[in-house]
């Protein structure tokens, strides 16, 4: 009868890869009879290191190709033995009546223990997971050895230990062919352990290059570079990649780690100097700002807009040129110097907006004696002169207009003089009889106008000089015309 205690039997189609516990009433002669090991109790698969468990050599920085990796041994690719159905353990052995269990291999049959936790077919399953679990172990070594992530002597001295286990193992499956997997573990285990040691002696040399190869680039750095942040950087990188390629000889090791150690000293070394060179020249910097802003401060007030407006930008151009003085102090610095010129430049535009403001005013009081102007030389032509010579009295001391408005203006002016000027010289042409000497006077005022002209260029008053210009052309143009009806008379 089934023990209450045992609880429900697995199923046989439900194997699993960890060894049950024995039911109760399942008693196998090699352990609880015989003291021997109980089936699987060599070393587990995952008794010895694990794939890649332990320090191994780290491969060098991320981004940075492993020297000499495509001379090197590839490394294995990791092997994931399949899920092996469950085996059919009636094939290879019998649970009697009695629960008296038997394992038939080539040596004959054997018995393997008792089974008193159910029925017979029940026990031959138990028996069969048993199995199952111990070939679930050989896969496992065997893809260890495939693998190579684990160490082959280990997996050849586990595999040593289940086959010693075999012949009192209490497992019902094909012994026979477990035994030949393991023979082939054990065979094949030292060739595995060959190729493990040709690899590791790869990736020690692939890192002692990487390490050379830095220490190289390093002192390249420490001797040659003056991008010292990017070179700072470098470094520290270089270091933390350092800290994790592994496996190098010893003595080696020292030997290349004294040339990154003396390189990057000699990079700091470089740059403290540097960096007190700069500290230096911005002190000098700062006394040449500080000298600038005092002159800005003394131009502030000046109301002579345009030479203190290129005196202020003289003063920017040696500011610039005078380099950069300490942060906190060239902040401050450059603070008061653009105080200084923006007080002079608000004062010039405040006082360029209240020209502007006159000058419009100006125009609005030039096109109102126009309206109001009225001057027909064909009537009266010498009320006509004199109405000129007042309009343009009263024109000049109004004094300037906007500049877009100026020719508009002037425009309006000429042609009213030119009206007149025009009436005078038709009638010089029909009653005059000193033409000649009315032509010479034209020249005289030509040549009045000249000088006022130039007079005017000389004090710097562009407009009046341009106006007296065109009134000496005006005058030359009716001199012109005095001299050309002297010719026709």
């Amino acid at each position: 009868m089934t023990d209450p205690n045992a609880g429900t039997p697995t199923t046989p189609e439900a194997p699993s890869s960890d060894a049950p516990a024995q039911p109760p009433g399942a008693t196998a002669p090699d352990a609880a009879n015989h003291g021997g090991p109980k089936p699987g109790g060599g070393p587990k698969p995952g008794g010895g290191p694990k794939p890649g468990g332990g320090p191994r050599p780290a491969g060098p920085g991320t981004g940075s190709p492993r020297p000499g990796g495509s001379a090197g041994a590839k490394p294995h690719p990791t092997a994931i033995p399949a899920v092996t159905p469950a085996s059919d353990p009636s094939k290879f052995g019998r649970v009697d009546d009695d629960g008296t269990a038997w394992v038939t291999t080539s040596d004959g049959e054997r018995q393997i223990g008792s089974w008193q936790a159910g029925d017979a077919a029940e026990g031959l399953a138990h028996f069969g997971r048993r199995y199952d679990d111990l070939a679930t172990e050989v896969g496992l070594l065997e893809a260890r050895l495939t693998s190579g992530t684990g160490d082959a002597k280990k997996t050849k001295a586990a595999a040593s230990a289940l086959l010693e286990s075999l012949p009192t193992a209490a497992v019902i499956g094909d012994l026979d062919l477990l035994a030949r997997r393991l023979d082939a573990v054990v065979e094949h285990s030292d060739a595995a352990a060959a190729v493990a040691k040709h690899e590791k002696e790869l990736e020690r040399a692939e890192h002692t290059a990487r390490k050379e190869a830095l220490a190289v680039e390093a002192e390249q750095i420490g001797s040659e570079s003056t991008q010292w942040k990017h070179a700072g950087d470098r470094l520290r990188e270089i270091l933390d990649e350092w800290k994790t390629i592994r496996g190098v000889d010893r003595k080696i090791d020292d030997a290349l780690w004294k040339r990154y150690s003396k390189a990057r000293e000699n990079f700091n070394r470089r740059r403290g100097a540097h960096f007190a060179d700069l500290d230096r020249e911005r002190g000098a910097a700062k006394t040449r700002k500080e000298e600038l802003v005092e002159r800005a401060k003394a131009l502030s007030s000046s109301t002579d807009w345009g030479p203190t407006a290129a005196a202020f930008r003289d003063l920017l151009v040696e500011w610039k040129a005078s380099g950069r003085a300490p942060r906190d102090a060239d902040d401050a610095l450059w603070k008061n110097f653009k105080a200084a010129q923006d007080v002079f430049f608000a004062a010039r535009n405040a006082a360029a907006s209240e020209r502007d403001a006159e000058f419009e005013a100006n125009a609005e009081a030039k096109e109102a004696l126009l309206a109001k102007t009225h001057i027909d030389p064909s009537k009266d032509l010498d009320a006509a002169r004199s109405a000129l010579r007042d309009l343009q009295d009263k024109w000049d001391a109004i004094g300037k207009v906007p500049r877009e408005k100026m020719q508009e203006l002037e425009g309006k002016l000429r042609a009213i003089e030119k009206s007149v000027h025009d009436a005078v010289e038709s009638q010089w042409r029909r009653s005059d009889p000193e033409a000649v000497a009315r032509a010479a006077q034209f020249r005289e005022r030509v040549a009045q106008f000249e000088d006022q002209a130039a007079k005017a260029t000389a004090a710097g008053k562009t407009k009046d000089a341009e106006r007296a210009l065109a009134q000496a052309q005006q005058w030359r143009e009716w001199a012109d015309a005095a001299e050309s009806a002297v010719d026709e008379l």
